[in-house]
């Protein structure tokens, strides 16, 4: 075990201990903002810096180990200092026109900046911009980015697909692409984990909000939804609903109300799918010879992609039927315009 003092405070702990992990411990809470426990320890957002006693600079808590006998202060007046002047050196690089981010209100950039009291920038604004195909489900703006590197590393050591990783050097080192391709020419397999660690409003999914604007409101469209179950489930979450309130039933009113004209579920096309699926398992169980074992199948489109993408070796033993989404879409667009006798166009 190893006995030092943070903030005036006896630790024990043992050794191999971070400070970051230590001064939790006696409920000392240090900020970070590219911290990502065993996957992205590399201290280059400097916001978690931390005095140790006579040490001549600041250390990052996040991968600095606990030594016997240390004394560590965290919010003093020199690392509060170091802190800010980091953060402001952080936003020189970035766009901050929260209000028209995705991320506003939600974003770990922002409430450390409230959280510390920032609310100038001595220094002049620039940030990078690049060109991205807007149309991909992954949206990446560059102005937002922080260089904190979570893309690359949940990429690289979660999802192993290696997608992201930095790019250029000195003052115009950056993230993006790797190889410096484009989006579209990478096997992405639209997770959604760089989206879902990405600390600002950098990486995002493309949103439809307002194609789905333009369908309601447009007379000569019948607009069709489908409602997955986990929606269905969990709708009322997002707008403070008890469960009493939450019911199927006011989701489809508040779908019509919206203007949309047909509510389904998806449990429709999934059985839909459990029937394609059954069928194409005893077809190839009955011709056991012809076919590779054993078989596969999934309702999620991006587990799909990957396998296509990383195991091409095994896309003969997939299941060819679609998602259940995608078979509701196609017998949406032909069996129920047909039923309601209106062209599938």
């Amino acid at each position: 075990m190893v006995n030092l003092i943070i903030d005036n405070k006896k630790v024990c702990v043992p050794e191999g201990t971070t400070i970051l992990e230590a001064a939790k411990t006696v409920g000392i809470e240090i900020p970070t903002l590219c911290f990502l426990k065993d996957l992205n320890e590399i201290g280059a957002c400097r916001i978690c810096c931390v005095n140790v006693v006579g040490k001549e600079t600041l250390v990052a808590a996040c991968n600095t180990k606990v030594e016997e006998g240390m004394v560590i202060y965290t919010s003093d007046k020199k690392t509060h200092h170091a802190r800010r002047m980091n953060l402001q050196f952080i936003l020189a690089d970035h766009d901050f026109r929260c209000a028209a981010c995705v991320r506003n209100g939600n974003c770990e950039l922002q409430k450390i900046c409230s959280d510390m009291n920032i609310n100038n920038l001595p220094f002049k604004n620039h940030f990078e911009e690049d060109e991205w195909n807007k149309t991909f489900p992954l949206i990446r703006d560059a102005s937002k980015c922080i260089k904190c590197m979570c893309c690359v590393q949940v990429c690289n050591k979660v999802q192993g697909l290696g997608i992201w990783d930095v790019i250029n050097t000195g003052k115009r080192t950056s993230v993006g692409v790797k190889d410096q391709k484009k989006i579209t020419e990478v096997d992405c397999a639209l997770c959604g984990q760089c989206i879902t660690h990405c600390p600002t409003g950098a990486l995002k999914e493309r949103d439809d909000v307002n194609r789905l604007l333009e369908a309601v409101a447009d007379s000569s469209k019948i607009v069709v939804a489908q409602v997955a179950p986990a929606v269905r489930a969990a709708w009322g979450e997002g707008l403070g609903l008890p469960k009493k309130l939450a019911t199927e039933k006011r989701m489809a009113a508040a779908m019509r109300a919206l203007g949309v004209d047909y509510v389904f579920d998806t449990n429709f096309s999934a059985d839909l799918t459990i029937m394609e699926e059954a069928n194409e398992f005893l077809e190839r169980f009955t011709h056991h010879d012809q076919y590779q074992w054993p078989m596969y199948t999934s309702c999620c489109p991006g587990w799909v992609r990957f396998l296509k993408t990383q195991y091409p070796e095994m896309v003969s033993q997939l299941s060819t039927a679609k998602s259940p989404q995608q078979m509701f879409g196609a017998v949406t667009k032909s069996y129920f315009a047909e039923k309601i006798g209106v062209d599938a166009e």
